[in-house]
């Protein structure tokens, strides 16, 4: 049985998804932008709920809503809001995310958007199929994603994304489509000689010059550099 992760405000029960605790969700919630203090909040593709859960420990949002296809992770993702201290605020939604936009589209619109997309490509097998399944890009292609973000987004609204280095380019491409443009780029390296794994981008409908930097996890097995700790001091507890 897959033992909880524990944080340092809230624990994360995980014996029932296929998707773990793992260090891309974590970075997006620690990293996605509170500065334009978002009243409501938006995770597609919950998961565990662990990334609603960081931006209810950062934030003052009202409401913050998860999405989650997969019924197991959904219960889990129950599971875990309730077991919070945050759970008056968050809610899961099981459904598809199609279905989702399509009833939510011309509700009250969200100040901020948060998704660890799935992205690996048809071709992927990790050899557990509920894992694969979690994964599949044909869960949820970049247009579908990006089309209703465009239409649940507040006007001032901001788009927080976690994508393989290898997909930035065309993500932003496909996102310049449906008005929405990079605002922040971090693009994040696990040793300063290994290369640039993923990027993490920040979204909004206004045309500008992003802000662009890069984040370095360790110089060494479990020496973490001190850029890594600050952004996620909060919540190891071994910080």
């Amino acid at each position: 049985m897959k033992k909880p992760f524990k944080f340092k405000q809230f624990t994360i029960h995980q014996d029932r998804t296929a998707m773990k605790v793992g260090t891309d969700g974590v970075l997006l919630g620690a990293w996605a932008s509170l500065s334009h203090e978002p009243i409501s909040i938006l995770d597609i593709g919950t998961g565990t709920g662990m990334i609603a859960l960081m931006l209810a420990q950062r934030s003052n949002a009202e409401l913050i809503d998860a999405l989650e296809i997969d019924e197991a992770a959904y219960e889990q993702a129950v599971e875990n809001f309730e077991n919070s201290d945050w759970g008056d605020r968050l809610f899961c939604y099981h459904a598809a995310f199609d279905e989702f936009v399509e009833e939510m589209q011309d509700e009250d619109k969200y100040d901020l958007i948060v998704s660890n997309p799935p992205f690996y490509s048809a071709d992927y097998s990790s050899g557990d199929s509920k894992r694969d399944q979690a994964r599949f890009a044909e869960a949820l292609p970049f247009e579908e994603l990006l089309e209703g973000v465009s239409l649940l987004l507040s006007k001032k609204g901001k788009f927080n994304v976690v994508l393989p280095n290898s997909e930035e380019e065309k993500f932003r491409y496909l996102a310049s489509d449906f008005g929405l443009f990079p605002q922040r780029i971090t693009r994040v390296k696990g040793t300063p000689e290994s290369e640039i794994k993923r990027s993490l981008v920040e979204m909004a409908f206004l045309e500008t010059s992003p802000q662009e930097d890069e984040l370095v996890i360790e110089t060494a097995r479990h020496q973490y550099t001190p850029e890594y700790i600050e952004l996620v001091k909060d919540f190891y507890l071994k910080m």
